[in-house]
């Protein structure tokens, strides 16, 4: 079965790095788009970035500049590179894939999810 198991999450001061993670199995990995997703404790679910099928990637607003989504084909996995973290970007952080659409910052559109990663970030 489709597993997306995320990790590299954790405590750390404002200003500092977390690279996250997601391992995916149990599918054809080139066959579906990946993105990244976080949620805060009484927020929507809102996306954070994706990579299409010809590599080309897509940022929400608020990380544009700071965060940076890779993957690597031959290890079927996705990587968050995040750099200069702010409070605000403390969240649960969800790795997720779509059959269909490929770019997409909209959770509805995606098919599998990992568990999730905290990412907290103190001033």
């Amino acid at each position: 079965q489709v597993q997306l198991v995320e990790s590299g999450g954790g405590s750390v001061q404002a200003g500092g790095s977390l690279r996250l993670s997601c391992a995916a199995s149990g599918y054809i990995y080139s066959s579906y788009c990946m993105g990244w997703f976080r949620q805060a404790p009484g927020k929507e679910r809102e996306g954070v970035a994706a990579i299409d099928d010809n590599g080309s990637t897509r940022y929400a607003d608020s990380v544009k500049g700071r965060f940076t989504i890779s993957q690597d084909n031959a290890k079927n996995t996705l990587y968050l590179q995040m750099n200069s973290l702010k409070p605000e970007d403390t969240a649960m952080y969800y790795c997720a894939a779509t059959r269909y659409y490929c770019g997409s910052k909209v959770p509805s559109r995606y098919n599998y999810w990992g568990q999730g990663t905290q990412v907290t970030v103190s001033s």
